[in-house]
């Protein structure tokens, strides 16, 4: 063999067999190289506000994790010690042997449900108390008793007054109309509802149906919906953060960084606050004490640092977007997650 490495790709010309101590070794060289990297993103990320995306952008990469998948990883962890320290499953033992509510909307007052055994007498009678002083008791009981009464009187006829209404309002009451129906004449398919109350067969009236079975099925059991929900939480930040880049592409608009670079950034600051969440949820969970509210001042604090770091503008200039870019960032993440929740409910 004439050269020792190729001359395309630069890999070692050898046909020699693979042993199994060859296979170790590139194993645990790997591993190495990767907790390498890592401790030098972690170091850089908690040390060095906004400094690391103006490496990673000036092609400073080779120390570094792709930020990524660095995010993405720390997203699934952070959302599996949720999941997994949660115990949401003891909610569904609500809807499996009860109503599904604490509340108890029959006779004449409102009352707590059998759900509710584990509350005691003094709770259940301080939180009725403060429902009554709100109006809330007699608003919940009167809307529960007239949205029954008004579709089970005349089921049929009203349905068809349904389609008199705009397409929200109308697709919105259908499927509260479907969710009435499905509890109180237990219907569990389309055809029995297109059979029973003369429901046209339509796209309509079938997304309709099928939305008001998942959001039954999610009050039936809301620990296991709790659990599907968060398991897509990543995948909605996965689309959630290229749109917040979009928009400081647009508040930086005269820097020379493009919206990738922009996109880089938000990864980086966004992998920071996930490592902050972890190490808050760990600090809860063994001292039983409650530090969100400290791990937040000091994001908002790194945030700051890091667009002044990365972006080199004054003061004022940094201030003004800083406040700018956070609001758009909950309204952004308020719209994600309303998405997120009514898709979980539709596809649940």
């Amino acid at each position: 063999m004439s050269d020792k490495y190729c001359p395309n790709c630069s890999q070692a010309n050898s046909t020699k067999k693979l042993s199994l101590k060859d296979f170790f070794d590139e194993f645990f060289s790997n591993l190495i190289n990767y907790d390498s990297k890592l401790l030098k993103t972690l170091a850089a990320l908690l040390l060095r506000p906004g400094r690391i995306t103006a490496d990673y952008v000036a092609g400073k990469r080779v120390s570094y994790t792709n930020p990524f998948r660095f995010m993405l990883s720390l997203a699934f962890i952070y959302f599996l010690m949720l999941n997994f320290s949660g115990n949401f499953e003891t909610l569904d033992r609500f809807g499996e042997e009860g109503s599904g509510s604490f509340l108890n909307t029959e006779g004449k007052s409102l009352t707590f449900s059998a759900d509710a055994a584990e509350l005691t007498d003094e709770d259940q009678q301080e939180a009725l108390r403060q429902l009554d002083s709100l109006g809330i008791s007699k608003v919940v009981k009167q809307a529960t008793l007239d949205r029954d009464s008004l579709i089970l009187a005349d089921p049929t006829g009203h349905f068809k007054s349904l389609n008199q209404e705009g397409f929200f309002n109308r697709y919105l009451q259908k499927q509260e109309f479907f969710q009435t129906v499905m509890e109180a004449r237990q219907i569990h398919r389309f055809d029995q509802a297109r059979d029973s109350f003369a429901v046209q067969e339509t796209w309509e009236n079938r997304m309709a149906f099928n939305t008001a079975g998942s959001a039954s099925r999610a009050m039936r059991q809301p620990g296991s919906f709790l659990n599907d929900m968060i398991a897509k939480l990543p995948f909605a930040i996965f689309f959630f953060l290229p749109v917040f880049a979009l928009f400081i592409w647009l508040m930086y608009i005269r820097k020379k960084y493009n919206y990738t670079d922009h996109l880089i950034f938000s990864f980086h600051n966004q992998s920071l606050l996930f490592i902050l969440l972890i190490i808050g949820f760990l600090i809860d969970a063994v001292f039983k004490v409650d530090s969100s509210g400290i791990f937040l001042l000091i994001f908002l604090i790194y945030l700051y640092k890091a667009m002044r770091n990365f972006y080199q503008q004054g003061r004022v200039k940094t201030i003004v977007k800083y406040l700018i870019l956070n609001a758009i960032f909950f309204i952004l993440a308020s719209i994600s997650v309303t998405i997120l929740l009514a898709g979980s409910i539709f596809t649940y």
